[in-house]
């Protein structure tokens, strides 16, 4: 049997009551699966810089600068894409990544929200780590390692964030 765009990868072990969000729509998934990728990507990259900070940059992961990853969220469709830099991520079109890392959406939040351990999801195949997994290991441990900061950002951290996605801003 063929795997759908949605369906979990084979032998990833979900529990019932894992499901922080309700389950995506498959038609709705599908069809933003044929969406540019990129505006999602912009937004998440902005968003990544202003409340993670140097934590996910080439200046505090040498070993990551100039490297591209994928961010894959299975159940929305999404597969964003991003390349390190020194001074954090910066939004990528249709390239090919260095890894990939992929989950459904409420695994991702559930990290986010720290009520998930990477490794628990990662050895129960919930989150998939593909190619360069020495760098995809790297980035997990410092995402698990980061300490967010969920606050309005200064107008400088905002200049910031936005000049390293668009260089030519004043």
């Amino acid at each position: 049997m063929t795997p759908r765009l949605g369906d979990p990868p084979p032998g990833a072990r979900e529990r019932p009551g894992d499901q922080l969000l309700p389950r995506f729509p498959r038609p709705l998934s599908a069809l933003l699966a044929r969406l540019p990728q990129y505006p999602p990507a912009l937004a998440a990259a902005i968003a990544v810089n202003l409340w993670l900070g140097d934590s996910v940059s080439g200046a505090s992961l040498p070993a990551a600068c100039g490297k591209i990853v994928a961010i894959g969220v299975r159940d929305v469709g999404l597969r964003l894409t991003f390349a390190i830099r020194r001074g954090g991520v910066v939004a990528c079109g249709e390239v090919r990544p260095d890894v990939t890392i992929s989950a459904t959406a409420s695994d991702f939040l559930a990290l986010a929200l720290r009520r998930e351990d990477p490794d628990t999801l990662f050895f129960g195949r919930r989150l998939l780590i593909e190619g360069d997994t020495e760098l995809g290991l790297l980035l997990k441990n410092a995402l698990d390692a980061a300490a967010p900061v969920f606050r309005l950002p200064t107008p400088a951290r905002l200049l910031s964030a936005l000049r390293l996605q668009f260089p030519f801003f004043p």
